[in-house]
């Protein structure tokens, strides 16, 4: 396949254990350039596994990875990374700024201080996040919401083609959540997008592709999703509420 017309994952009969215990079989998926993406599934289903085998993080027992028709190592400076543990203690003494500017290690000089294209680099991504006017703020002094936003902006901040988000949204408020969905809507219309998430409410009414991961890993277009399909995939009752005025659907438990 010629690398130019390749799609931003691929993933060909995929299987991964830890210490002989399935966690994925038979994966199969295609993740084409400028979909927005939701990985979603109970805990313990994959999801953060198949996320760490995209970014090359992790080896297949069996089957081939291909991140925009190469290796996924090679495909690393396109891709802005979010885990969902971020190892940062939040009295660490450093301002906004310092902390977005993390995402540039790697792509600017080897040595020495950033440049001055890097600070204009995470200028930028700050600005997109909404937090060009926090940007000498202490990191400790912001708020948890601003803090999610950080950390998008300092994966922004390699100038990513690729977006890999694990639970952006933990932790948040509907109100927070809700608004940080809106903000990766945004971003979606220049990068792919892809996250893990448990807000099935969100991803209904923003995302346009969700792939459903329980072992094994189904891809739909977020029209098709119904909450029959929630409940056979969390394995408890959903009924549909409300989002914005749109019809989504949410996990309950009766």
């Amino acid at each position: 396949m010629n690398p130019m017309n390749a799609p931003a994952i691929l993933m060909k009969d995929i299987s991964f254990s830890y210490d002989g215990d399935p966690v994925l079989e038979d994966v199969n998926l295609s993740i084409p350039h400028g979909d927005f993406v939701s990985m979603v599934g109970p805990n313990g289903g994959g999801k953060t596994t198949l996320l760490k085998l995209m970014l090359g993080l992790l080896r297949p027992s069996r089957g081939e990875v291909r991140m925009f028709g190469g290796p996924p190592e090679a495909a690393r400076p396109r891709v802005g990374y979010m885990p969902q543990y971020t190892q940062l203690d939040p009295q660490f003494p450093a301002t906004v700024m310092d902390v977005a500017l993390m995402g540039r290690l790697g792509h600017g000089k080897p040595f020495g201080r950033y440049s001055r294209q890097d600070r204009e680099i995470v200028a930028r991504a700050l600005d997109q996040v909404g937090l060009c006017d926090v940007f000498r703020k202490p990191f400790s002094s912001i708020s948890g919401g601003q803090r999610q936003r950080l950390f998008i902006a300092r994966a922004l901040a390699c100038e990513p083609d690729l977006l890999l988000l694990d639970e952006p949204t933990a932790n948040l408020d509907v109100v927070m959540g809700g608004d940080l969905y809106e903000l990766l809507r945004t971003l979606n219309e220049t990068l792919t997008v892809v996250t893990v998430s448990h807000d099935i409410g969100f991803v209904s009414t923003v995302v346009k592709s969700v792939v459903c991961v329980k072992r094994r890993v189904f891809m739909h277009p977020t029209s098709e999703i119904t909450g029959e399909m929630i409940n056979a995939l969390y394995g408890s009752p959903v009924r549909m509420v409300r989002h914005n005025g749109e019809e989504g659907c949410t996990c309950h438990s009766f």
